[in-house]
């Protein structure tokens, strides 16, 4: 990509509306903390920081989107808005993984992990034949090199339970989707798809549907 690529991205699977706006090497962050309302908050937020560089949409080259894992709903909202965008606007929207963004720029092999809740964790390894992630119990986790260090919001458990090395990004994941993204535009990308590890909590009901009569 040219070397003043502008893309912006953001991510809502976790209880927050997180964006970076990427400008050639500058990276503008913003997160705002919320535990709902993402949907009606994502889309002003965007534009404000669009505003403040004297941007309008028209002017990016493509939309980078967090897929999760984390929340069902968040995840649906920044996916959706991506897509909604891309089409609309004509340019590319690259999905990229929590779990990728967090291990991005490290050497080696790394245990990215995220809390599912319920004692439950999410976890892909890189650099090691990089696994698909996946969903287990802290006392049950997949096989990991003894080399391999650990990096996410759960580290320090599992570094407990191991005794692996902890490290800590060098950026924001937000900022790291934004890269990640924009090495991708130009690439053989297909929509932005959520990644959906865990079944939904909803299930569906039990009683009969209704009757409806002509």
């Amino acid at each position: 990509m040219p070397p003043e690529t502008r893309l912006i991205a953001f991510d809502t699977s976790a209880a927050h509306c997180a964006a970076a706006l990427l400008l050639g090497d500058r990276v503008v962050t913003r997160v705002d903390d919320m535990a709902k309302g993402q949907g009606e908050h994502l889309l002003p937020m965007l534009q404000e920081m669009l505003t403040a560089e004297g941007l309008a949409w028209r002017d990016l080259d493509g939309i980078g989107v967090g897929t999760g894992p984390g929340n069902f709903t968040g995840i649906r909202i920044s996916v959706s808005a991506a897509r909604g965008l891309a089409l609309g606007l004509g340019k590319p929207a690259v999905g990229v993984s929590l779990l990728e963004a967090q291990a991005c720029g490290l050497d080696g092999v790394v245990v990215s992990c995220l809390d599912a809740r319920r004692d439950m964790i999410y976890i892909q390894v890189f650099g090691a034949g990089d696994r698909v992630p996946q969903l287990c119990a802290l006392d049950d986790l997949p096989p990991i090199s003894v080399n391999a260090r650990i990096i996410g919001p759960v580290a320090e458990q599992i570094s407990a339970l191991t005794g692996l090395a902890v490290v800590t990004p060098s950026e924001p994941p937000i900022n790291a989707i934004a890269r990640i993204a924009v090495q991708r535009i130009g690439g053989e990308n297909s929509r932005p798809t959520p990644l959906y590890i865990r079944p939904p909590d909803a299930a569906p009901a039990r009683d009969a549907a209704p009757m409806i009569r002509p």
